[in-house]
């Protein structure tokens, strides 16, 4: 008949409550999680922590998570990753680092060490990664950086020489 036509299923439906005497045109109360919530209290629920998955503010409003991204979506949100940054380095680290940079630099005045030096290479490379995480941001905005998993045990070393 058309696109605009309704379902068999959905006139049969009408025509039982008709049938039972049920003239009520409004959607009657039914169980359920609600479709709507406070925007307010969900915005304020991201701000705080913009890594929270969509099932872990439903538990906290008491609706789907489907209905928590539908919202997050309206108001311009998107899941995005942070970038990485290399490791979060302690100031002790960053000092020890300078003056090995230092070192280098003033003994090559002194000697001419780099003709007799074999350089080499090596990398821990990590083959599970379970931190880093999604954010929920706004148009424009930049995720926060997420620094890289310090050492543990599934973990690969690549030596080049």
């Amino acid at each position: 008949m058309g696109q605009d036509i309704i379902s068999t299923r959905t006139a049969q439906r009408w025509f039982n409550r008709f049938d039972n005497g049920d003239f009520e045109l409004d959607d009657s109360p039914h169980s359920g999680r609600p479709t709507e919530i406070d925007l307010d209290q969900l915005k304020q629920l991201i701000e705080d922590d913009p890594r929270l998955t969509t099932r872990c503010v439903a538990k906290q409003l008491g609706c789907s998570h489907t209905t928590i991204e539908t919202h997050l979506n309206e108001l311009g949100k998107t899941w995005k990753y942070g970038v990485w940054i290399s490791h979060a380095l302690s100031v002790h680290q960053l000092q020890y680092r300078l003056d090995v940079c230092m070192d280098l630099l003033t003994s090559h005045r002194n000697y001419e060490w780099l003709r007799n030096l074999i350089t080499g290479d090596e990398k821990w490379v990590l083959y599970v990664n379970h931190t880093r995480k999604r954010q929920w941001l706004g148009v424009g905005q930049t995720a926060t950086a997420t620094p890289k998993n310090d050492l543990h045990p599934k973990k690969v070393m690549l030596s080049v020489w």
